[in-house]
């Protein structure tokens, strides 16, 4: 964890907030200084997004004080982020300049390159995973002393997310996440806040520690707990007594038991876990999904290459690339939803599949009675067997009294959780899953990973979630762009130690091949931009000031007497001091960067 130096990024005293019921965030304190990575966690609904806000300005506690110096640029980065106002991409994502950096220009172009954006694309007809990517960049480009992610890696494909992974370990400022991707979490954070039952606790390490940390939190809960319910039986049996024995009563002590009985009831209780379950609906034929020589194009534009695929029962298959790859079309292909372009799809004998797209739209006006109950009824069909829609519901985290509540005021992670209660009641021995992961908070994430793993039927899913894979899948088939797929046996980080074995190999037949390949004419080298140089050259002269600036405000406060002569003053220059050394710190890292790129291009 990064030494936390000067005055804090944000301070939040005593915040609270309700919206007429029981707080969401009770009496909040917290502190974030620079060089900070926290991740913001807990259930959904349980407060996240909202307490988020509050540090972005959006949104006004009900109690209690929130302060951000002045000199503190904060950005904020939603999670339906809108770009309406701009025309292009690259419109969008220069408008995150702010006056004192508009020299980081050049990246704009450069993040939306490495994002697989074009820069002239039109902010009309984006998809969602391409206005994220956008807007991610709006943010990054805007180099705040405080970056606020609220789900930032929704809808983007793992060559984005991975580069999001790469480029936050490279800002110079505080950042607090919030994120269902364990393996980002893990990779990019350094401190830990939990928001549960309107409390919200920190530990000073990352995210690799929260489920130990969660475990030991909840049984001294417990411990706790009993101790209380003991007291509570022991005065309860003298209050007994005490009523048979005397008519006079020991008023200190019936007032001591009422007051237990209070905090007793008071006490919110930890919510249950969502009780899933996929009933298999019998064994389907060894042999599921023979497919042969499939392709897909539209126009010019290859999805996949001829594929052979065999899915054998029990197989779970994870399929991954970049967005347009062309993932979920073959889902389609093997769905019978749509035809190949070449070759044929067997299906095996005996098969119940369900296939749950998570981008499937509910009506927005209907209750989730309306969408459970389709026959109109207070019952929901599961499995062929009639269950009251309130016991069905408390079984997805939902209170019975959310069946009349309208699916439009559901947020993100309860429409998912909606949409797998509605999906889940029928029995299944092939599930076909589109991003499953999207909106899942990490308990029910880590359900339905208990979920799948008992499944004793088929599984195939689309997923861009690198733990959830390693969990879950027993194969991965990676999709490029150019239309090529390719299968590996294991998980997610199985297949990256096959790359890198086969990256191995193939560079030593390339090191032997060289010889041969000598007479055939070389590629024209690329060098480094012009706007890339030019950049190179001012970080240059950037690190020269700005090192000047450091040594002499260092001189200055080490200047014994400055604080007994000029308290304001010393205070100022501590605070340049620490604003200068940031900013000499990510000029560094960008000449770094760009020093690296000119060495690669001038070696190849």
């Amino acid at each position: 964890m990064k030494q936390q130096n000067g005055a804090p990024l944000i301070t939040l005293t005593g915040v609270k907030i309700t919206y007429g019921g029981p707080p969401l965030i009770d009496d909040a304190h917290l502190s974030v200084h620079a060089g900070e990575r926290a991740c913001l966690v807990g259930r959904n609904g349980s407060g996240k997004s909202t307490l988020m806000k509050v540090m972005a300005g959006l949104v006004d506690p009900d109690e209690g004080d929130i302060v951000i110096p002045s000199s503190v640029r904060v950005t904020y980065l939603a999670q339906t982020p809108s770009l309406s106002e701009w025309p292009t991409a690259l419109e969008a994502v220069r408008s995150g300049l702010s006056e004192d950096n508009m020299e980081l220009d050049y990246l704009a172009e450069s993040y939306l390159r490495e994002l697989n954006v074009d820069p002239d694309r039109s902010t009309e007809t984006m998809s969602g995973g391409e206005c994220r990517k956008v807007a991610l960049a709006r943010a990054l480009i805007s180099d705040p002393h405080l970056l606020l992610l609220d789900e930032p890696t929704n809808h983007l494909d793992l060559p984005s997310i991975e580069w999001l992974e790469k480029t936050l370990s490279r800002l110079s400022g505080a950042v607090i996440l919030i994120s269902h991707d364990r393996a980002l979490l893990e990779r990019s954070t350094t401190r830990t806040l939990w928001v549960e039952r309107g409390r919200v606790r920190s530990l000073g390490a990352g995210f690799s520690r929260f489920d130990t940390w969660r475990e030991e939190v909840y049984h001294e809960e417990d411990l706790q707990q009993k101790r209380m319910d003991k007291l509570l039986a022991q005065e309860t049996q003298w209050l007994r007594e005490g009523i048979s024995a005397r008519r006079t009563r020991n008023q200190g002590r019936l007032r001591r038991l009422h007051k237990l009985r209070e905090e007793r009831s008071s006490l919110r209780r930890r919510s249950g876990t969502a009780a899933l379950s996929i009933e298999s609906g019998g064994k389907s034929g060894k042999v599921v999904i023979d497919a042969q020589g499939v392709c897909k194009s539209y126009g010019d534009h290859t999805l996949f290459k001829p594929l052979d695929l065999r899915v054998t029962r029990g197989d779970r298959i994870g399929i991954i690339g970049p967005n347009g790859a062309g993932k979920s079309t073959l889902i389609k292909v093997i769905c019978g939803e749509l035809t190949p372009d070449a070759g044929k799809v067997h299906l095996g004998t005996q098969l119940k599949p369900v296939y749950i797209d998570q981008s499937r739209t509910l009506d927005p006006e209907a209750t989730l009675m309306d969408i459970l109950c389709v026959s109109g009824s207070d019952r929901v069909m599961v499995h062929g067997h009639p269950v009251h829609v309130a016991g069905y519901l408390q079984d997805f985290l939902f209170e019975g009294r959310d069946a009349r509540r309208k699916v439009k005021t559901l947020s993100g992670g309860e429409r998912a959780r909606l949409l797998l209660a509605q999906q889940l009641t029928e029995s299944a021995n092939l599930l076909i899953l589109d991003e499953p992961t999207n909106d899942l908070d990490l308990e029910t994430l880590e359900l339905l990973q208990d979920l799948l793993g008992d499944y004793e039927g088929t599984v195939i899913m689309v997923s861009h979630d690198r733990d959830f894979l390693d969990r879950v899948v027993t194969s991965i088939l990676s999709f490029e762009l150019d239309g090529g797929v390719t299968e590996y046996a294991g998980g997610y980080s199985d297949m990256l130690a096959q790359r890198s074995h086969e990256q191995t190999s193939s560079d030593k037949l390339s090191a032997a091949a060289t010889k041969e390949d000598a007479h055939r004419p070389k590629r024209v080298k690329r060098k480094l931009s012009y706007k890339e140089s030019q950049a190179l050259e001012q970080a240059l002269i950037k690190m020269d000031r700005l090192s000047a600036e450091v040594s002499q405000l260092e001189v200055e406060i080490e200047d014994p007497a400055l604080f007994e002569r000029d308290p304001q003053k010393f205070q100022e220059s501590v605070n340049l001091l620490g604003e200068r050394r940031s900013q000499l710190e990510m000029i560094e890292e960008e000449w770094l960067r760009l020093e690296t790129l000119k060495e690669e291009l001038e070696s190849q």
